[in-house]
């Protein structure tokens, strides 16, 4: 069952995916890395490594989106009897930041949930789990009960697990259920079908919503068949896509910018606000009002005469992690001068470019440059996804053969 020592959780499991409850308190209770600040002193190289092995966690308009339609999910859904709440799922490419979505949303709303406090607040407010390979609805069941403790006996079948399950995450209070890798899932096949309707009985018996996140699931067999268009019928979409290197909107809103993460946020430890409100302004300002880029502040945002606004959500992304470096060199607004290279380099996937940055960071720091460069990161190898893009293979070309001498051409 469920325990509340935190001791149970040894250091080496802090880095572990948090599909148990015990790793997710551990992950959503730790304090995120604090970006320096000035007057703080300095950091040995140590703890400067360290920092930028973990680094913050830059809310991106997606993330910003997310929660927000989470949060609306939740309140709609709080008194919904009798039927299936509204659900969500988070798709997109490879390395577009769904994972860092899903657990962003669910520190967010197990800190909210912790702020409450007193009669009434959860126990246990959010789960998160991943779809096995292969995932069977017995394998499902499984995983619902591992993350609480249940126990489980090989004599249980499907269905008492089931009841299980579902009495003891009702009973904690559990309000959010996340389930990641959503993409696994494929109702084509009687263990998959079997699986998605598993899934469609949880939602009816637990008092909570739930988001799911997948890579591309509009382009696989997730909405096929009788569950699949269930699922499909009861689910938003959100599209975590590559970030744009420019992008029109007709208004501004929470998820025009990004920012980074930190203790500084009004929503780090209650989860209260989101956006760029509750965070520290990611574009540092020069005397005249003009940000890192160079661009004047008056028309950083593009305004047309018809009302659309002209926006870069990349230039934002790379502005807010820069910013966020503890380098001793590091020219201030360089990286954002360098944002046209860096989304050619990284197709404007978070997760690529975040790798980028990280890892030229801490190779500043060991080769003791402490500054990242357009040759510092020419010199790093990005994952084969964004090396393919960057780096495209050349065709090639078939030419035909020569003749062997006295061999008749065929």
């Amino acid at each position: 069952m469920v325990t509340d020592d935190p001791d149970d959780v040894t250091e080496q499991a802090r880095d572990a995916s948090p599909t148990t409850w015990e790793l997710f308190r551990r992950f959503a209770d730790d304090p995120p890395p604090v970006p320096p600040r000035p007057g703080d002193p300095p950091r040995t190289a140590e703890q400067r490594l360290a920092y930028h092995s973990r680094f913050v966690t830059v809310r991106t308009p997606a993330v910003v989106k997310t929660l927000l339609e989470v949060r609306t999910l939740m309140a709609l859904g709080r008194h919904q009897q009798a039927t299936a709440r509204p659900s969500l799922i988070v798709t997109g490419p490879p390395t577009t930041g769904k994972t860092t979505t899903l657990l962003e949303v669910g520190r967010t709303c197990h800190l909210a949930e912790q702020a409450r406090g007193g009669h009434g607040a959860s126990q246990v407010p959010v789960a998160y789990l991943l779809v096995p390979p292969g995932a069977t609805a017995k394998a499902l069941a499984l995983e619902f009960a591992r993350y609480l403790g249940i126990p489980v006996s090989a004599r249980m079948t499907q269905t008492q697990i089931a009841a299980s399950v579902c009495h003891t995450y009702n009973t904690v209070g559990v309000r959010l259920v996340m389930i990641d890798e959503i993409h696994r899932l494929n109702p084509r096949t009687s263990t998959g079908a079997e699986a998605a309707d598993f899934l469609k009985d949880l939602t009816e018996r637990i008092s909570a919503t739930f988001v799911y996140a997948g890579i591309d699931v509009t382009t696989t067999a997730l909405f096929t068949g009788t569950a699949g268009a269930q699922l499909a019928g009861r689910a938003g979409l959100i599209d975590c896509a590559p970030l744009p290197a420019v992008a029109r909107t007709s208004r501004t809103g929470p998820g025009a910018s990004a920012t980074a993460r930190g203790p500084g946020s009004s929503d780090d430890r209650s989860g209260g606000s989101e956006g760029p409100a509750g965070s520290q302004s990611n574009t540092r300002r020069g005397r005249n009002g003009s940000s890192a880029d160079g661009a004047d502040s008056r028309n950083s945002a593009g305004e047309s005469r018809r009302g659309t606004v002209l926006i870069r959500p990349f230039r934002e992304t790379v502005a807010a992690m820069e910013n966020a470096l503890d380098l001793q060199h590091h020219r201030s607004g360089s990286l954002v001068r360098l944002a046209p290279y860096l989304h050619e380099r990284t197709a404007g996937r978070i997760g690529s470019l975040s790798r980028l940055l990280r890892r030229a960071a801490i190779t500043a720091i060991l080769d003791q440059s402490e500054k990242i460069t357009r040759a510092s990161l020419d010199a790093i190898a990005l994952d084969h996804l964004a090396e393919e893009h960057y780096r495209p293979r050349p065709p090639i070309r078939r030419t035909s053969r020569t003749n062997a001498p006295g061999r008749r051409a065929t």
